[in-house]
């Protein structure tokens, strides 16, 4: 058995162990962001496909989203238990095979069920693939490489949209879903790359020992949620989390799943020219995800998180109200590098809030019931396109936004946990 008298070894600072981590969770999560945008550009074709209006339309993105937080919720708990490498690979083969199924589909209510189901892996992947590098990276630059790692979601989104210009109007939808299942080819070999991270086997095997000693090692290992809400800092902190993760996830995917919509149909660009928008703006959030990292290593997670949050909320309303076809490039990049930052600090500063035993499930779970908004997002901002503008949508969303920056600024204090001890 082994000595736990004696701290289980860290990764020594030699060790590049995180460096193979960051690159199959980059993957991960940008094949997971791209998975995630297939929908949106395929929204127009499956309208004519299935003959559905826009609120239908918003409906499958409130679906994937609702997927998405049951996965994300579901795959916390889990990785707590049976590791983050093991879940990640997991739900890697659950959302790229489900993601191809949705090519075969042949009604509306096919391709919703099978959304559903894709959905689950591509919440897990994101809450545990961020937990796994947290527990690895080295703390003095973790916000600088965690907010580079949420620029794959951004990279994602730039090879979705390259895809969808290349693929849409040759191939048609159905083929955009079925090359989802190239990422199965990762995730087979990220299983016999990556080990478990040493926190957690350490905790593991205390949790072992403890049952082994009838020290009550089983009911902790079976109430990380009672350890949560039984802790009155544990329980606040995780209530702050999910309403933040509310606002934040309002905001980001009712922007996410309609904004191409809004370009073409609304602003009347061509296809090609909105493809060519949209990839100036991933490019711009590619950049401030990661500068937004760089930042939060130096001047502090919560006030460069409430910055970009405040300042997306700012310049919604700019976009709506005061867009020209001379202006709109220069006010899209702008919003994309306003809109990736919270995305960079975030991941960071959640998984600091909360201690190794519970931070799974406190992160998935807190992160996940914010999923209450995105759900709601693209079906709120369909029924406004329906009933009068995609613009009117964004207004709303910069309302969340607002409420996104200023609970953490003024409720939510950073570096409460350090991962790596």
């Amino acid at each position: 058995m082994q000595n736990l008298s004696v701290k289980p070894a860290q990764p020594a600072a030699g060790d590049r162990i995180w460096i193979a981590v960051f690159v199959f969770v980059f993957l991960a999560l940008m094949v997971d962001g791209a998975d995630f945008m297939f929908l949106s550009y395929s929204l127009s074709s499956l309208k004519q496909e299935f003959g559905i209006d826009n609120q239908l339309a918003g409906y499958l993105a409130t679906i994937t989203l609702v997927g998405m937080a049951v996965g994300g919720i579901w795959g916390g708990w889990v990785a707590d238990r049976f590791g983050r490498v093991r879940v990640t690979v997991w739900c890697i083969v659950i959302f790229s095979i489900g993601t191809a199924i949705l090519g075969l589909t042949q009604t509306y209510m096919q391709f919703a069920v099978a959304r559903f189901f894709a959905s689950v892996g591509l919440g897990a992947v994101y809450v545990v693939g961020n937990t796994l590098m947290a527990e690895y990276v080295p703390t003095r630059y973790r916000t600088t490489v965690l907010g580079s790692l949420q620029a794959g979601w951004s990279v994602g989104y730039l090879v979705a949209t390259l895809l969808a210009g290349w693929i849409l109007p040759t191939y048609g939808w159905r083929w955009l879903f079925y090359i989802a299942i190239i990422p199965v080819v990762m995730a087979v070999l990220m299983q016999f790359i990556v080990p478990e991270p040493p926190n957690w086997q350490a905790m593991r095997a205390k949790l072992t020992a403890d049952k082994a000693a009838g020290a009550g090692g089983a009911k902790q290992r079976d109430g990380s949620w009672r350890l949560i809400f039984s802790n009155p800092a544990h329980a606040r902190m995780f209530m702050l989390w999910a309403f933040t993760a509310c606002f934040l996830q309002f905001g980001y995917y009712g922007v996410s799943t309609w904004m191409p919509t809004y370009l073409e149909k609304e602003l009347h660009m061509n296809f090609k020219a909105m493809t060519g928008y949209m990839i100036g703006t991933y490019v711009a959030m590619i950049i401030g995800k990661i500068v937004a990292g760089w930042l939060a290593d130096r001047f502090g997670r919560r006030f460069i998180f409430a910055f970009g949050a405040l300042g997306t909320a700012i310049f919604l309303p700019v976009i709506v109200l005061y867009q020209s076809p001379e202006s709109i490039i220069y006010l899209m990049t702008i919003f994309g590098f306003l809109y990736g930052i919270p995305y960079g600090v975030n991941a960071t500063y959640m998984t600091e809030s909360f201690e190794t035993r519970i931070r799974g499930s406190a992160v998935g779970g807190a992160y996940n019931i914010g999923r209450v908004g995105a759900a709601l997002a693209p079906a709120i901002i369909g029924f406004l396109a329906t009933h009068g503008s995609i613009g009117t949508g964004f207004l709303l969303l910069g309302v969340a936004y607002f409420f996104c920056g200023i609970i953490p600024a003024l409720f939510i204090k950073e570096k409460l946990y350090d991962p790596q001890k």
